[in-house]
């Protein structure tokens, strides 16, 4: 039971790596370069900030709760989306013109982090799904419920 609940805890931070705490810290060490990154998609600058906070909230707090177990089912779902969203967003590759012309070009570059990020997006959906996917009725009947990873069940 003690080697299920350190294996959990081991891939769940995995997970979370990337977000917390590098991307967080890379957000809070350079927020005036995120949010110049952020105004390439919205100009306003007031409007690219709260795009930086509202990720680097995502970021920390759904990576608390997927390493902790409290509501993590809904925390993973949000970072899924999130994983996407930003895949979407900053991972363009359709829009560089060179994906099947220059296998060194940018397009082929932001192809491959395109599918990293929905490939990340997709481990995450585990935990709210479960591996067999019954855990998905469980997470539209309660979706702020922990999966008590650890072994702690009430």
């Amino acid at each position: 039971m003690i080697a299920a609940g350190v294996a959990a805890f081991i891939v769940r931070a995995g997970l979370v790596l990337l977000f917390l705490p590098f991307s967080a810290l890379d957000k809070l060490l350079g927020f005036d370069h995120a949010v110049r990154q952020a105004q390439q998609l919205v100009k306003p600058r007031p409007v690219a900030a709260g795009m930086i906070l509202a990720g680097l909230a995502v970021e920390i707090i759904c990576s608390l709760g997927v390493i902790s177990g409290l509501a993590d089912r809904a925390c993973a779902f949000v970072i899924a989306g999130y994983c996407a969203l930003t895949a979407a967003l900053y991972k363009q590759f359709w829009r560089q013109g060179d994906l099947w012309t220059d296998p060194g070009g940018q397009g082929r570059a932001l192809f491959w982090d395109f599918l990293k990020n929905l490939s990340l997006g997709a481990g995450f959906l585990l935990i709210v799904v479960g591996l067999d996917g019954a855990g998905l009725a469980a997470f539209l009947a309660h979706p702020f419920a922990s999966t008590h990873p650890y072994g702690a069940r009430p």
